[in-house]
């Protein structure tokens, strides 16, 4: 799809750096290039793909704005699918600004976000899930999460999509050209194999939905609230979980008033971890306001972990704590491990009879792994065995992929039925239409505005 104007906009991040980029793309960017860039060699003949260093120059007054180094990458091979220039100068804000006001006087207009990436999408440089995965690259807060971006950006998601498509189409066709001759002999018929044919693309399909939650949890995070009454551990559980001395840990009751909050990496899960204050009667009106906000904090978490004192029984305190959060998914930690266990199981049974609490220290680290296994188990459930290859993380995939199934298992039905080759044959386009939604074949407006809305200025 040919675009009539030129963009551009800083591509690198906001702030000083040792290097700044400017981006441009369109069909005035050599033309741009020539105008600003000075060669120390005079007359270049700026070869796609080439760096060449000079200065980048004011045309109005011939004032030097930096030495930098430029490249133009010609259409087709390019991000965007066109002409594109790249300014590579000091990383200084000013002389960025600089630079960009001179490129947009030269005929190039403001970038808006993500309008690098939507153009190569609308060039048919990437697709849609690859043009989401260079987000989820920019955005990942694991490992695992950086490794499910790589794979879909090389193509791993739009292949299974366009399997799955494929094998839709040809059934189609063959319905398609029965009810186009069905005066003939029958042998237009579906074959045989077209019931279990879409009976593979829905188990495929089905296999793609049960990666969702975790998925989105890779992509998202979880957040969770270590919470107990005072002096139970909390802030030595979150040092331990963290491998570092990040809360401060005193025998003084009240110490955690603030909230402290940090991340770590379970199985390729961010898990967003708020140390709270201890749940007590509070002594001031400062520690008052910091308990009300552990209550408010406690009702947006999507995972509470819940500490108790092992070498002590339980307490009034611990009880009224242990009655506000039942209805929470709470996974529930006896710590202390090191010192003589006091607490009374039987009585916790009573307050917590579908949970089993998980002994540890967090002095010492005993239990430590288990319990991290566990917060594992609890945010994915019990098929997470191991990891695969390929994982849905976008709602918008899962909304596909679910409109998909309800109008293949209709198909299926009419199939099974031996009902009219229109009803399947309605029923196949409806689910490639869904399936295309993924990819971007049948994607409207809106949701290209929605998606690529979420970009920086620049990418």
């Amino acid at each position: 799809m040919p675009f009539d104007d030129t963009i551009a906009a800083i591509a690198t991040p906001p702030g000083v750096g040792g290097i700044g980029i400017i981006r441009v793309s369109g069909p005035l960017s050599e033309a741009i290039a020539r105008l600003l860039y000075r060669s120390p060699k005079g007359e270049v003949p700026l070869k796609s793909h080439r760096l060449y260093h000079g200065q980048i120059i004011s045309p109005a007054t011939g004032a030097v704005l930096d030495e930098a180094l430029i490249t133009l990458m010609r259409k087709p091979r390019s991000y965007t699918g066109e002409d594109l220039l790249e300014i590579q100068g000091h990383g200084s804000p000013l002389i960025l600004e600089a630079i960009l006001t001179e490129v947009i006087r030269a005929g190039a207009r403001p970038a808006a976000p993500g309008e690098f990436t939507r153009r190569a999408f609308l060039n048919n440089r990437i697709d849609l899930t690859q043009a989401e995965a260079l987000m989820g690259l920019l955005t990942a807060r694991t490992s695992r999460g950086l490794d499910i971006a790589h794979a879909q950006l090389q193509g791993a998601l739009s292949r299974r999509i366009e399997a799955f498509r494929r094998t839709l189409i040809e059934i189609l066709a063959t319905l398609e050209a029965a009810i186009d001759f069905s005066e003939d002999d029958g042998g237009h018929a579906p074959p045989d194999c077209a019931a279990a044919q879409l009976g593979d693309v829905s188990d495929g399909i089905r296999e793609l939905l049960s990666t969702c939650n975790e998925g989105v949890m890779i992509r998202k995070g979880v957040s969770a609230v270590i919470i107990g009454r005072a002096n139970v551990g909390k802030s030595s559980l979150l040092n331990r979980l963290l491998g570092e001395n990040r809360a401060i840990v005193t025998a003084i009751p009240g110490t955690t008033r603030d909230f402290i909050e940090e991340s770590i990496d379970i199985h390729g899960i961010a898990l967003r971890l708020t140390d709270t204050a201890g749940l007590r009667n509070p002594d001031n009106i400062i520690e008052k306001e910091g308990i009300e906000r552990v209550w408010e904090k406690l009702s947006a978490a999507e995972l509470v972990i819940l500490v108790l004192d092992g070498s002590a029984p339980l307490t009034g305190e611990d009880h009224d704590i242990l009655e506000k959060t039942k209805s929470h998914n709470i996974v529930p930690v006896i710590n202390k491990a090191d010192l003589e266990h006091l607490l009374n199981d039987r009585e916790l049974q009573t307050w917590l009879p579908d949970a089993e609490p998980l002994r540890i220290s967090a002095k010492t680290g005993f239990g430590i792994p288990a319990l991290k296994e566990n917060l594992y188990r609890r945010l994915t459930g019990e098929q997470a065995e191991q990891a695969a290859e390929i994982v849905i993380t976008q709602i918008r995939h899962k909304t596909a992929l679910e409109k998909t199934i309800g109008h293949l298992q209709q198909a299926q039905a009419s199939l099974a039925n031996a009902m009219s080759f229109e009803f399947i044959a309605f029923d196949l386009r409806e689910a490639l239409d869904s399936l295309g939604e993924i990819v971007g074949v049948t994607t409207s407006e809106d949701i290209l505005d929605r998606i690529f809305s979420t970009f920086c200025i620049g990418k």
